[in-house]
């Protein structure tokens, strides 16, 4: 049959053709036609209209409006209300362009709605937008010297500028509604006009009941709404069209689907709901979007003549809706696109949460329509057997709205360039003459992929297959055929009761769904944590995964806490993730931690942490079946085991990525030092790691660097800072190193260094200069030992005391007379500088320990304390002594260290014979070389 193809009757617009279209144009942007920085097809009234198909319900809504403006007789209020991408923004724009004072016969459609309403002209009219995406609560806009923090403040500033909006300063100040007169006469000053409200649901459920904003407080953002409503009926000449979302999955949260509710109580009694778009009028609307001209109005009449003929000549094996006459006036209604492709997609996929009834249709269509143009087809009509699901970028905008998992059934088992349908069509030359089992399992998936999400529905009738897939000259019985050689090849479809669908998950994985339940929590937070070390790899900090607060350490060392899942991160209400970590922060188990600036921590995302879970009992799931058919537990063919060992490495791959995607929240605590000298509460930053990064460990190290959360590399004026703002003071010129670096590993509002190192590192760099501190290793009254200013020295952080650069200087100063020079072949030996004990080339002149030149007296060599402890908390008494007394001494390898027990017990009754033999035992067990009752 010589039918014409549809590419040379049907012009796709230019952008279409050529692929220059941008998916946001599809997206009607009301804010940014209100400011004129619109595409021209948004933008330029006489083009908007042009490209515009008036629907029933637009038409009766540019009516009221027109009778509103003109007469006073339309409703002063209307709702948009319709499911999500259908139309609502649009016709809003569309009241923008008919009252923007383009004359009407300029505006294609329009003059017929005016002529209807016995309307001659509509009156140019002031529009303001109140658009709820665009505006924010707390970030009030200023415009020419003011500040608009609230609705009421852009409405009546958008309405008359200055003048009106000093009619409401005050209660855009005090965030609190002008009232229902005020706002009447500011509507009747300024009309006629037009309110546009989009997006309010967006905007209202950002203000969180009992707080106020800068925008005022959900209530009199409600109170405002109520009086606007209640004002327009007095302002004969003004009308408020409002948008909002049909369904709760728009609202969003509990407290969005509450401000939904609300809202439309109070419209409820005022408004006029528009009437949604029709099926047959999406088609309209979609040609005009996509095609600029039908050439040949004769040959596509011709084309879709021939399609009702042969849906009549074949009428056992279609559905009997074809039989009908009017299906030959859907099809004109459609073309060049087959009904049976918006049948799917407005009845199928627009349940999908996410797919937007008008706009997605757009968005899929744009993207089939340029790849087809492309590829020079010459199908008569556009199919759901025509769509070109190999094209990713195709396949991408519908498995956008799907599951994950949906990619491999595509290229595997629809229309991968390897795929089984293309394979089977290249082997048999009668499937290929068609492309029958390509274009049958297009058509499966197009009726089956958005029921898998639902679950509501179990794939497409064989009929609806056959539908999707016939052209005039073709028989059923091939693409039968396709369907029975599909069924025994492809690895994701499935047939029952004549219907036909895929889904992400072949009969093995029924079984691993159902073995994901057994595994308890511990063992799946167990399989997190393998996970976590093999990506974290190599670090130069101790990393603790899941590890209890009593076991991770309180010591020098910087240490990175990964909490568990279930301490996750969340930037918004309960934050599981500060709670553990403040806690570990705060307590060592029963014991108080002290060194808290030497611990960062990593927390899961919470959004993720679900899917993670699901992953990971997914990989236990694959194990457990791979194990049970190596034991011979359960029966695989060849095929199956190898699938089961695929599924099983892919997903222990998608573990190791998610892991890397959940945990990317590096938890710093911080304090700040207030106006009063008193540190703040502490303040947990969060930085987010970029899970593209090879290796996590070093990906932390890098955040951590950049944003000095730990500091590798300090400069001594940062620590002459430090001791000035915090030892140098209250007389006191001198600070012990090592006490330094302690407090630094104590206090959060101190630098977090790596190491000792790196403070030793930075003593030595600056003690050649006079500008940050002298040097000595001891004090004794006013006398330095080992002094040494604006020189190099070996540093001992034990034993090395910082000095005031002036008091430093003023020693240096004072001590010069104490030493006579010497004289070595008549060369004076006294320092360049003048500082004793240094040569004139800069070299120190080593002193014994025990001279007392100078006056300085003999360093001790003993030590000795007794210490009485509680009987009953000895032992944490005992430990506190052993890291804070005797580890001073233990850390000096010279040192020895002799340590008795003394243990005196009296009791005036007498001890027993029974307590005075088991004393004796354990007395000698443990090692007392003296022991004795009296």
């Amino acid at each position: 049959m010589n039918l014409k193809p549809w590419r040379e009757i049907a012009v796709p617009h230019e952008d279409v053709r050529k692929g220059t279209f941008v998916q946001a144009e599809f997206a009607a942007d009301i804010s940014r036609v209100h400011d004129g920085s619109a595409s021209d097809e948004y933008q330029q009234p006489e083009l908007f209209f042009q490209r515009t198909f008036i629907t029933e319900g637009m038409a009766a809504l540019l009516t009221s409006v027109a009778k509103r403006l003109t007469h006073g007789a339309g409703d002063p209020v209307i709702q948009l209300q319709t499911a999500f991408g259908g139309g609502k923004t649009h016709t809003l724009l569309a009241v923008m362009h008919m009252v923007a004072g383009v004359p009407a016969a300029k505006l294609v459609g329009l003059p017929a709605i005016l002529k209807a309403a016995h309307i001659d002209a509509v009156p140019k009219a002031t529009v303001v937008v109140l658009d709820g995406i665009n505006l924010s609560p707390s970030k009030p806009r200023k415009v020419q010297g003011h500040t608009l923090r609230t609705l009421w403040g852009e409405l009546a500033w958008q309405l008359g500028g200055e003048a009106a909006y000093a009619e409401v300063a005050e209660a855009d100040a005090t965030g609190t509604s002008p009232g229902k007169v005020a706002l009447g006469a500011l509507l009747k000053a300024h009309s006629p006009c037009v309110i546009l409200i989009d997006e309010l649901v967006a905007y209202l459920r950002q203000f969180e009941e009992g707080k106020s904003y800068t925008g005022g407080t959900f209530d009199s953002n409600l109170s405002f709404i109520q009086a606007l409503t209640e004002a327009m009926k007095a302002a004969p000449n003004a009308v408020s069209l409002v948008s909002l979302p049909e369904s709760d999955t728009e609202g969003g949260s509990a407290h969005g689907i509450h401000t939904l509710r609300t809202l439309e109580h109070f419209f409820g009694r005022v408004q006029a709901i528009w009437k949604p778009v029709s099926t047959e009028e999406s088609f309209e609307i979609v040609r005009r979007r996509l095609f600029s001209e039908i050439r040949d109005p004769d040959a596509a009449n011709a084309v879709c003549d021939a399609f009702a003929k042969a849906y009549v000549e074949h009428a056992d094996s279609l559905p009997g809706e074809t039989q009908e006459a009017r299906y030959r006036d859907r099809l004109r209604a459609a073309y060049p696109i087959h009904p049976e492709v918006f049948a799917r997609l407005y009845e199928d996929w627009s349940s999908l949460p996410n797919f937007q009834r008008t706009r997605g249709v757009l968005k899929l269509m744009a993207r089939v329509i340029h790849r087809l143009w492309q590829d020079n087809n010459q199908d008569a009509l556009l199919l759901p057997g025509s769509l070109p699901l190999y094209d990713s970028e195709v396949a991408t905008e519908l498995t956008n709205y799907l599951g994950q998992g949906w990619d491999p059934v595509i290229e595997h088992d629809v229309d991968g360039e390897h795929s089984e349908p293309a394979e089977l069509d290249a082997r048999e030359p009668r499937f290929g003459a068609v492309q029958a089992c390509r274009r049958a399992a297009r058509c499966i998936f197009l009726g089956s992929a958005p029921g898998s999400v639902n679950q509501t529905a179990r794939g497409v009738e064989t009929n609806r297959v056959l539908l999707g897939c016939l052209q005039p000259g073709q028989q059923p019985h091939v693409y039968r055929d396709a369907l029975g050689r599909l069924e025994t090849r492809l690895t994701y479809l499935n047939k029952g009761n004549d219907r036909w669908w895929l889904d992400v998950r072949p009969n093995l994985r029924r079984e691993m769904e159902e073995r994901k339940r057994r595994f308890e929590a511990a063992e799946v937070t167990d399989e997190i944590r393998g996970a976590l070390r093999r990506v974290m790899g190599s670090t130069t900090f101790n990393v603790h995964v899941f590890t209890p607060a009593a076991d991770v350490p309180d010591d020098w060392s910087i240490r990175l806490v990964v909490l568990t899942p279930d301490q996750a991160w969340t930037r918004s209400g309960a934050n599981p993730a500060r709670d553990a970590a403040a806690a570990i922060l705060r307590l060592r188990g029963e014991q108080p931690r002290m060194k808290q600036n030497r611990l960062l921590f990593l927390a899961a995302d919470g959004d993720q942490v679900r899917h993670l879970r699901d992953t990971v009992r997914a990989l236990l799931a694959w194990r457990s079946i791979e194990a049970d058919a190596k034991e011979l537990r359960m029966t695989l063919d060849n095929l199956q085991q190898r699938q089961v060992a695929q599924y099983k490495d892919k997903t222990a791959e998608s573990v190791l990525r998610i892991v890397r995607e959940a945990f990317k929240w590096l938890v710093a605590p911080s304090q700040v030092i207030d106006h009063h000298g008193k540190p703040s509460d502490i303040e947990w930053e969060s930085f987010a790691l970029n899970p593209a990064a090879p290796g996590l460990g070093k990906e932390i190290e890098r955040v951590l660097r950049e944003n000095e959360l730990v500091i590798s590399e300090w400069a001594p004026v940062h620590l002459h800072n430090l001791l000035t703002k915090w030892f140098w003071r209250d007389g006191v010129s001198d600070a012990n190193a090592q006490d330094v670096w302690e407090k630094s590993c104590t206090y959060l509002y101190f630098p977090r260094l790596a190491g000792s190192s790196v403070m030793q590192a930075t003593i030595a760099a600056g003690a050649t200069s006079r500008d940050f501190f002298g040097l000595a290793s001891d004090r004794n009254d006013d006398a330095y030992r080992g002094f040494s200013f604006g020189k190099s020295a070996a540093i001992f952080m034990d034993a090395l005391l910082l000095i005031e650069p002036k008091a430093a200087a003023a020693y240096a100063a004072r001590m010069q007379p104490a030493y006579a020079p010497t004289s070595v072949g008549g060369e004076s030996m006294r320092g360049s500088a003048g500082v004793p004990g240094l040569t004139n080339s800069g070299a120190a002149i080593t002193v014994g320990a025990t001279s007392t030149a100078g006056g300085f007296p003999p360093r001790p060599r003993r030590y000795f304390a007794t210490v009485e402890l509680d009987p009953v908390r000895a032992a944490v008494e005992f430990s506190k002594i052993q890291n804070e007394l005797i580890g001073l001494f233990t850390a000096n390898p010279s040192s020895r260290v002799t340590i008795k027990v003394d243990i005196e017990v009296s009791d005036n009754h007498g001890f027993d014979e029974t307590t005075v033999r088991a004393a004796k035992e354990n007395g000698k067990t443990l090692g007392v070389k003296s022991s004795g009752f009296e």
